[in-house]
């Protein structure tokens, strides 16, 4: 078994390159090696800041864009055990990524469309398997954890 991504795009603001998709594939193999995560499903949706926001609004009360929403399997009701597909691989959950957020940001702090795509990514998979950063100690570790995959793969910050 391994880690498996499904993503979809459902933005037009700029185009998913087939490039990207492999680098997220091996973030998602690196931060799941490293998180000792054999295999799973992740799925990813690409939207804009409309359809985000209304999701940020309906599932979390916050009304206005982010950049990156998860909704994991693992825990609420999804955790008792309705999480494995047909092949009995667990459906970890849902990355959902704000493209203009992620084109502002990278702008804002000077790195490539492609790095910060895969810091919110890594951000997200690290939601998806339990992390959090309700703590300046936990979102410490989390940091620390999405720096650490992504020079892996030599996605830094320059």
């Amino acid at each position: 078994m391994a880690m498996h991504l499904v993503w979809n795009d459902e933005q037009t603001i700029w185009p998913i390159q087939p490039e990207l998709i492999t680098v997220l594939e091996k973030l998602l193999d690196v931060a799941a090696s490293s998180e000792e995560w054999e295999d799973g499903e992740v799925a990813l949706t690409f939207v804009d800041d409309k359809q985000i926001h209304e999701m940020n609004k309906e599932y979390r009360g916050i009304d206005r864009p982010t950049d990156v929403l998860s909704f994991s399997m693992l825990e609420g009701d999804d955790a008792e055990g309705d999480w494995l597909d047909e092949e009995e691989v667990p459906i970890l959950g849902d990355i959902i990524i704000s493209v203009p957020k992620a084109i502002a940001q990278s702008e804002e702090y000077g790195h490539s469309i492609e790095r910060e795509i895969g810091f919110l990514f890594v951000h997200g998979f690290l939601h998806l398997i339990g992390y959090d950063h309700e703590s300046e100690a936990d979102e410490q570790e989390m940091f620390a954890k999405q720096e650490a995959i992504l020079a892996q793969i030599g996605l830094i910050r320059s």
